[in-house]
């Protein structure tokens, strides 16, 4: 897998942790001592989660120096989609004007894995000759169906945005490793919306279980157990020690998480990408937008490490050279 181009969309509008603690009577510093997220950006007015998306493959399109004629696998990427039926990924291509039937159009959703997920699954159908090049777009809406009467904490972390990128087949570029622990399944998640619960026969279950809700220390106690061997796992496949990769790309789960796991893999904090704190969770976005952050600082050939936690459990990364 190749990298062609990248690129990313951030709402305009800019949500400081300090205007949460006023609109919810907290005292003053609570949401940001809570989360440890300064700012984050939630789209507003005629912004949604298709215009972020195809405003940011059109950047990604633009940095591959290719055209939207030039794409025929579309792939939509993230944890939330715009509606369950039908899939996201198909108002994406008409929305670049990707004319009817000239690509295949669909989504993968391993939520704040979806975008890693999505390169493994393009590799593979790049790899098979049928298509030439791959557009993935994660664009997520996160600031809706958050708890913050409940759990400002948990509400404090997420925030809006999209990333895309442009990919294509080349051998040998890019190893990845995924593990699930579905004994943590309830651990994280959003209850309503799927066949869980009827809409008409449960209401007010349907209604209570349409906002995020998140069992932090179970979570903790899952990567702090598997995750560390995971990463090993990983670069033992790829046959890379740490010292040599130039840029680690983790998932932006909250800057405790990313402190924690930065100190407990042995990386070196000014290898990683850590803007967390400016953006907040943009769940599947997140990977994909640090990735787009940080490209002023790659170079063709560097060595590049995505790692990521979701829910489910899961824990998914990609070593991929530039």
């Amino acid at each position: 897998m190749r990298l062609l181009g990248l690129g990313s969309y951030l709402p305009r509008e800019k949500r400081p942790s300090d205007g949460f603690d006023a609109a919810f009577s907290l005292p003053a510093g609570r949401v940001m001592a809570l989360t440890g997220v300064r700012n984050r950006h939630y789209c507003s007015g005629d912004e949604s989660q298709i215009t972020m998306g195809i405003a940011a493959a059109k950047a990604a399109l633009a940095d591959a120096g290719v055209q939207p004629g030039d794409i025929d696998l579309v792939v939509g990427a993230s944890a939330v989609p715009y509606q369950p039926i039908p899939a996201t990924a198909p108002l994406y291509q008409r929305g670049l004007g990707i004319a009817d039937g000239a690509a295949y159009a669909f989504d993968v959703n391993s939520t704040c894995l979806s975008f890693v997920s999505a390169l493994e699954v393009c590799a593979g159908l790049l790899a098979s000759g049928r298509y030439r090049r791959a557009l993935i777009v994660s664009s997520e809406v996160a600031s809706r169906g958050l708890p913050w009467a409940e759990r400002p904490d948990v509400a404090g972390l997420f925030g809006d945005g999209a990333a895309a990128a442009v990919v294509e087949h080349t051998p040998g570029a890019m190893v990845t490793r995924f593990r699930t622990y579905p004994g943590a399944y309830e651990s994280c998640g959003i209850g309503a919306g799927g066949t869980r619960f009827d809409f008409h026969a449960e209401a007010a279950d349907f209604a209570a279980h349409s906002r995020f809700d998140m069992d932090g220390k179970e979570l903790f106690r899952v990567t702090a157990k598997h995750f560390v061997p995971f990463v090993d796992g990983l670069l033992a496949d790829v046959g890379w020690h740490r010292d040599e990769i130039d840029l680690i790309v983790p998932h932006q789960a909250s800057p405790l998480a990313l402190a924690r796991m930065i100190r407990q893999c042995g990386f070196d904090p000014a290898r990683v990408v850590d803007i967390c704190s400016d953006v907040g969770n943009q769940i599947a976005a997140s990977i994909p937008f640090s990735l787009t952050h940080a490209q002023d600082r790659l170079r063709r050939g560097d060595k590049v490490l995505m790692l990521g936690t979701s829910a489910g459990v899961s824990f998914g990364g990609a070593a991929l050279v530039y």
